[in-house]
Order: C-alpha cells, then structure tokens, then sequence
C-alpha cells in the first residue's frame, strides 16, 4: 500500500539526501525540486524521477499542480508557503529544533552558539505560518562539548532517514500530530556570513561555540590578520591557560611551531587556533601567525594605517 503513496520532496539543503532515502524506501516520489547538479539530483534522475531546480513558491505550486501528489514533504526550503499552496493535499514539513521553540532559520547553528543541551529533528504538518502546524515526530539529539555543526547534521539526518517515511504514511493517512502550544514559540533569525565575526572581547566558551557552529558546509567563523579576513576551522579553549591581568582580547600570546597551534587571548580565557584559512588556502595557525606581537580582529590602528599608505600613494 505504502509504495502506492505518491510523493513530492522539496529540499534545498543539506538534509534532502536522506529525505529522499526515506521517503525511497516507503513510498513513490513522484518529484523533486532541488537547485544545482549534486548526488541527490543524480539519484533521483536515476530512479526517473522528475527534477524542477527553480525554487520559487510559484515553480512548487506549478510543479505541484503538474503531478498532484498525495503529499509534499518538504525538508530544507527558505520560503513560507501560503495557505492557497497549502491547499488539496497534505504537506509535511522537518525542521530541526524542538518546536515550538527555535522556528525559523539556522536553527542547529544556533542552538550551538546558545550553548543547548540538544538539538531535535521535529516532522510537523505544514500549515500557514512559520513552522507551525502539529508534531507528528520529533527526536532529541544530544550536542556533546566538542561536537560540530557539521556532526550533528549527520547524526539529525540520520535519524531522518529512519523516521520521515512512517510520519509521511500517518499523515497522508489523517494523523495531524500533536499540536504545538503557541504560547512556547520562540523564533531564530536568519544567519548571514557577516554574522560569523569573532569577539575576542567576548567569553571563550562564545568563540569556541561560534567555531563549532559554521563549519562547513557553512561559510565558517572569521577573524582579521591585519585587514585580511581569517577563517578559523579548528580551535579549542585552553583549560590550563595562564591568568593575564593585562590583557588585549586577539592578540597572540602563545605558539608551537611543531604543534602548529597558536594561543589567542579572549576577554575571560585563550582560545587555541588549530587550523585556519587565509584567501580561500587552508593553514595549521602556528605556520601562518609567527608573532606574539600579532593582535587578530579589525582594529583602527590598521584602518588608519591603510588609510596613511593609501593617501602617501596618491601624493
């Protein structure tokens, strides 16, 4: 009967693989709309599977109406859909925070940076408004102390895999969940590239939260050498720091040569820089900072530096 269930999987991110994988295994997808030329849409072209890359609401409804579907599942797609899309057929939608808090954007990121205990995959029906609708299944999954970004995408994606299948079947057959209590909605914002700037004046335990939380494939926290923008893959507080009563929040106090770490001063500890990226290049830290004299982060005195070298250059 499950295979009889004709399916239409939207999905723009990084949790469409094993969405599709699902909904493979307990149903017929009919359609995918997907952006791009990556393994999804290789699979799903392979299996025949009709695939629309424009992602506008307008594209979904045409492609919606084109196949009439059973259901739409949607999982990674970066715009609310109005009731008039919504309407003729159940839609369902995985969104990975405890709903009904963290609706909205970037959401594991940010659960990160907030320094919670866990993040959730949360499969509810889609209806008009952001992230609403009722809970058909949701899951905890546990953030450990080191844990990344890109780690706890893997681990959501595969409880995904195991449970969107069987909650797509229980709504398509009238299961409309568990309903959400809107006096518990809490919202994220969405994330931009610029929003991944390090605060040296802030607490360790922030720039290391921050680190984990934009590794790839997302654009990664930065700081400045000078007036180049610095990218910091790998970096870890330092639990045995030395107290600095005189201290400049980025500036350098430690390196290992062999080790290719450098020690990095924050406004209440050391954040340890691993490995990091300078004009798109990867470097162990240690081999491309070589001073303690090196303060990281925009400063005005470089600004105004650059500024002097430019006007001596027009003289």
């Amino acid at each position: 009967m499950s295979s009889e269930v004709r399916v239409l999987l939207v999905g723009l991110g990084p949790t469409t693989e094993t969405a599709l994988n699902s909904l493979l295994a307990r149903c017929s997808v009919v359609g995918l709309l997907r952006p791009g030329d990556d393994t999804v849409v290789e699979t799903a072209r392979k299996l025949d599977i009709p695939v629309r890359a424009e992602t506008s609401v307008a594209a979904l409804k045409s492609f919606v109406d084109e196949l009439a579907p059973d259901a739409v599942v949607v999982s990674s797609y970066d715009r609310i859909l109005p009731a008039e899309v919504l309407e003729g057929r159940p839609f369902v939608n995985v969104h990975y925070a405890p709903l009904p808090r963290y609706r909205g954007r970037a959401t594991v990121n940010w659960a990160l940076i907030n320094g919670e205990p866990s993040a959730t995959i949360s499969v509810h029906c889609l209806v008009p408004g952001l992230d609403a609708g009722g809970i058909l299944f949701a899951q905890d999954v546990p953030i450990g102390p080191r844990d990344t970004v890109t780690e706890l995408y893997d681990r959501l994606n595969a409880v995904q895999e195991t449970a969107l299948g069987d909650a797509v079947l229980r709504r398509i057959a009238g299961d409309t969940g568990v309903e959400q209590d809107e006096n518990l909605a809490t919202y994220a914002c969405t994330r931009l590239p610029a929003d991944g700037e390090i605060d040296w004046s802030g607490p360790t335990v922030a720039a290391d939260r921050l680190v984990r939380a934009l590794t790839a494939p997302f654009p990664g926290a930065y700081t400045y050498l000078g007036l180049e923008q610095l990218v910091v893959d790998r970096a870890e507080p330092r639990d045995d720091a030395p107290v600095f009563d005189g201290r400049i929040p980025g500036r350098v106090v430690g390196r290992s040569a062999a080790g290719g770490w450098v020690d990095v001063l924050t406004g209440d500890g050391v954040l340890r820089l691993h490995e990091v990226r300078l004009r798109g290049e990867r470097h162990r830290a240690g081999d491309l900072i070589r001073s303690v004299k090196v303060t990281l982060g925009l400063r005005q005195a470089d600004l105004l530096a650059k500024i002097a070298e430019l006007e001596a250059r027009l003289a």
